[in-house]
């Protein structure tokens, strides 16, 4: 039987060296089991710093987050440079695991990447770039995949197809989708992290609510939808 994937945080504490007061302070959350969970918070609420501690790339400067059955954890960003001396398809193609290969078509269709395969990375948008660099870890192995800010170039209906084809194609994985929209958060996910305001002792807490856990806004009810943001965007105006 397959490990459960679980994330807990216990008694989280963080601050940068050139800050004089803590970001984060004593902070518990958990998140449990296969699916799509989102962070959110307006800008500058910590979100990036929150998905690299989950991620095991910044050390909280006391407390823990202990990661259960996440063997193999990634971490992409929307600024990650790639390479201008070749062509979309031959880097695709370069890291992509052997055996990948209808796997990379059915990616690349998806992302709608096809039409510009046999260009060099200077020539794209910074959405076409995001598109590809997203690409290359959802070809990948891995468990967890932390997706931070990964599509904000990209336009909405494009957005949409891509979160919804991650949840239909990888259902037994765990993604974290770090996003400042609130409605693709609300539609999406299962589970919503919320950042609040900073308090006089940083944030003290994280606002757990649940979301709509859908893979398709054609099936989401207007009013429900609507309902869920207006939750999730009060709950990221608090202070805790």
């Amino acid at each position: 039987m397959a490990q459960e994937l679980m994330i807990v945080s216990r008694d989280l504490c963080f601050s940068y060296p050139e800050s004089d007061h803590a970001l984060f302070s004593h902070i518990n959350f958990s998140i449990d089991g296969q699916g799509f969970f989102s962070l959110f918070g307006f800008s500058g609420s910590g979100k990036s710093t929150l998905a690299r501690l989950i991620g095991g790339l910044l050390k909280p400067d006391s407390g823990s987050i202990l990661r259960s059955g996440l063997e193999h954890s990634l971490f992409s960003y929307n600024t990650e440079r790639l390479p201008g001396w070749i062509t979309v398809r031959e880097h695709l193609e370069d890291v992509a695991p052997p055996g990948r290969s209808e796997l990379l078509l059915e990616i690349v269709s998806e992302l709608d990447i096809v039409s510009f395969m046999d260009h060099k990375f200077p020539r794209l948008s910074m959405g076409q770039k995001n598109r590809v660099n997203f690409a290359r870890y959802l070809l990948q192995d891995f468990d967890l995949l932390i997706a931070d800010e990964v599509l904000a170039n990209v336009d909405e209906p494009s957005r949409t197809r891509i979160l919804a084809f991650m949840k239909r194609r990888y259902p037994e994985k765990m993604f974290i989708y770090i996003s400042h929209n609130a409605r693709e958060v609300a539609v999406f996910s299962k589970q919503v992290l919320v950042i609040p305001q900073a308090g006089a002792n940083g944030i003290t807490g994280l606002i757990s609510l649940s979301g709509m856990d859908l893979d398709d806004f054609g099936t989401a009810d207007k009013t429900l939808v609507q309902n869920k943001m207006i939750e999730i965007l009060q709950a990221s105006s608090r202070a805790v």
